[in-house]
């Protein structure tokens, strides 16, 4: 299934769900993948592995913070 520069990572569910909740599941997901800071070497190279699991590929820590956004 195509994904355009519109819709992106919600193009998946293709007409379902309306435009409304889309956007709000564009807006969550597109946050969650963006690299965080760490609040140990306050470097921008923090990932998220799993629901709650984050891991900073500069000092190596792994360490759980909020699900979908780190909010340390």
């Amino acid at each position: 299934m195509a994904r355009t520069k519109k819709t992106k990572s919600t193009g998946r569910f293709g007409p379902r769900y309306g435009v409304r909740v889309k956007g709000r599941l564009k807006a969550i997901e597109s946050k969650q993948r963006k690299t965080q800071k760490c609040p140990f070497c306050k470097k921008k190279t923090v990932k998220r592995l799993a629901k709650g699991i984050w891991s900073c590929n500069s000092c190596k820590r792994k360490f759980t913070g909020d699900a979908y956004f780190l909010n340390i």
